[in-house]
């Protein structure tokens, strides 16, 4: 059996999957067998979108939290390891610094995936374990980009903005609550920003909105009303439309510190997560949804099923 581990650099967040494969080869059920999972709020991008390059303190604390995810995996038996990083990486001038530091610090080498790369691996994530009717509209909406991957059985069509929760908060909302002029401005941005997605295809037409990453996640876990976040309690949630607009009112109107007490709320997501919740809720009012499915599985599920050499992946 390969033991395999998965690394996402983000732009808010890193996180580990550690899986195996079915038990013997099953074609049926789930297509992972998780180990472990692990999430830490770095911030990479921080200020990546203003400067163009790395923040120093933000490597720092990236390249400490690979090196004990790292030690993990070593520790757990993983005998294959991806790692990929995106939008920050992507977008930062300096992006070789990253991956020369990951070289010498884990001895794997890192690799910065396109925007089409993560779509492709989001929505073979996302779509391995969700019970949805095809066609899927997969929205990633992470901390510098927002990926929209529409399909059936595969990727059909695919975009990625510039459009994220990191990125937002940096440019519009500045205050703690944001104002209400500060929330005009976001919601104007992240109007624009979707004309984009729909000159290259009508969402429109899909029959399930399936919502990936920590903000959807976080999202429906509040939904749920859970004290603590349950990523088994979370994954299959479908988060009503009106769902969606009534937390990210609650939430804008919160200071950072009231979000953070939130029992479901990753420390670290408090302060960007108006910002995820409004691209949400824009995207759902824009195509008329009637709700999200929610899924844990993501970009991390298809690094992990990419490295077990899954038929899907290789296509």
């Amino acid at each position: 059996m390969t033991r395999v581990a998965a690394v996402d650099v983000g732009t808010n967040s890193v996180r580990l999957l550690v899986a195996d494969p079915p038990d013997g080869g099953r074609q049926s059920g789930p297509p992972l067998v998780t180990v472990e999972r692990r999430m830490t709020v770095t911030r990479l991008g921080s200020g990546v979108d203003a400067a163009g390059h790395l923040d120093d303190a933000a490597l720092s604390r990236t390249l400490d939290c690979i090196g004990a995810y790292a030690d993990r995996w070593r520790d757990l038996g993983a005998r294959r390891v991806r790692v990929a990083a995106t939008s920050a990486i992507r977008d930062a001038a300096d992006r070789d610094r990253f991956l020369r530091a990951v070289r010498e610090r884990v001895g794997e080498d890192a690799e910065v995936l396109s925007g089409e790369d993560e779509g492709r691996l989001t929505f073979l994530g996302a779509t391995a374990s969700v019970d949805g009717v095809a066609p899927y509209l997969v929205l990633d909406i992470g901390g510098g980009s927002t990926e929209f991957i529409v399909g059936s059985g595969h990727p059909e069509a695919m975009t990625s903005l510039q459009l994220g929760c990191v990125r937002m908060t940096e440019r519009c909302l500045a205050s703690d609550p944001p104002t209400a002029e500060e929330l005009a401005a976001a919601v104007e941005v992240a109007d624009e920003q979707l004309e984009a997605v729909a000159e290259e295809f009508d969402p429109a037409g899909v029959a399930t909105l399936i919502g990936v990453a920590g903000t959807v996640t976080t999202l429906g876990a509040l939904h749920l009303g859970l004290e603590e976040y349950q990523a088994e309690e979370v994954h299959g949630t479908r988060l009503p439309a009106a769902a969606v607009a009534e937390l990210t009112g609650l939430l804008a109107a919160m200071t950072a510190q009231e979000r953070a007490d939130l029992g479901p709320m990753a420390p670290g997501r408090e302060d960007v997560i108006v910002a995820g919740a409004l691209i949400l809720e824009r995207v759902v009012q824009r195509w008329g949804f009637g709700e999200v499915l929610v899924s844990e599985a993501d970009i991390l599920d298809g690094l992990a099923l990419s490295l077990l050499g899954s038929q899907k992946a290789a296509g």
